[in-house]
């Protein structure tokens, strides 16, 4: 029988122990901080902004926003970066992505100090990742592990199939992937002959960006399917995979909307922790 794997699910049964973390800190005067700085207006970002800070108020943690105008400079925005790594009451830093054309992100990204990069894109915590060394991932990927943790989903010695090698899915997923003894393939636009891989995958994750891309001809009899694609389609949302036929057919398979987006801010806030805790030592 088909299993759905919502997200809220995931987040009642997370808030409670992400509570009592942030108590713990408290009673030692830690208040973990969250500072996120945005630059420009972009939908997508103000809807995760909002979601970030319902779910900070709800933990216990505090967040703290910086909105800069579309048009702000370079060195402001890595003036503000640098001032807040160097300021003791803020233990993680987020970056709303994507920046204005004229902003580089790879030098805003990097100038984030490693310690309170909450979204593990720094070089560093990217090396540490792969290393097996830091609790720090991309929100995304972390979100999609503490998904597949909840249900119980087996990963040790299953075949994982990734189906796109973004910085914020791909790649940290299949490290993360392969720190829990699961064989991972990263497909991707050249890959040859996507569906003879995908029909192999125990478990199956897309982030492509193309509605539907993923038929029930290319999946698995009883595979588990983690669909992080947003596409939008006829004036509605869809992921990249083809739910209504493909979903009779696996085991376990996320919703779009409803899977994996809840999970990752609960990931977020996860990691705002384990930064503050590491920062004093906790």
């Amino acid at each position: 029988m088909m299993r759905l794997l919502k997200g809220k699910t995931v987040v009642n049964h997370e808030i409670p122990e992400l509570k009592a973390q942030v108590s713990r800190l408290r009673a030692d005067d830690v208040e973990p901080t969250l500072a996120v700085i945005m630059a420009g207006k972009d939908p997508a970002s103000e809807l995760y902004l909002k979601a970030q800070k319902k779910m900070a108020v709800r933990i216990g943690i505090r967040q703290q926003n910086y909105f800069l105008p579309s048009n702000a400079s370079q060195e402001s925005f890595l003036s503000l970066i640098r001032e807040l790594n160097q300021d003791s009451k803020i233990h993680a830093i987020l970056v709303e992505l994507p920046l204005p054309a004229h902003l580089d992100e790879n030098l805003v990204t990097q100038t984030i100090s490693a310690d309170k990069d909450v979204d593990g894109m720094t070089d560093v915590n990217i090396g540490r990742l792969w290393r097996g060394t830091s609790v720090i991932a991309p929100a995304t990927a972390a979100g999609i592990m503490t998904l597949l943790h909840a249900y119980r989903i087996q990963i040790s010695g299953h075949f994982v199939v990734i189906v796109g090698r973004s910085q914020i899915v791909g790649r940290p997923l299949s490290a993360l992937m392969l720190r829990e003894n699961a064989t991972v393939v990263i497909a991707h636009s050249h890959t040859h002959d996507l569906k003879d891989l995908t029909r192999q995958a125990d478990i199956l994750i897309t982030d492509i960006g193309i509605p539907k891309l993923i038929t029930s001809d290319m999946v698995k009899k009883e595979s588990v399917i983690v669909d992080v694609g947003i596409n939008r389609a006829r004036g509605r949302l869809c992921g990249d995979v083809d739910f209504e036929r493909v979903a009779p057919l696996v085991h376990a398979i996320t919703p779009v909307p409803g899977g994996v987006g809840p999970v990752t801010v609960i990931s977020l806030m996860q990691q705002v922790i384990d930064l503050a805790r590491r920062q004093y030592g906790r």
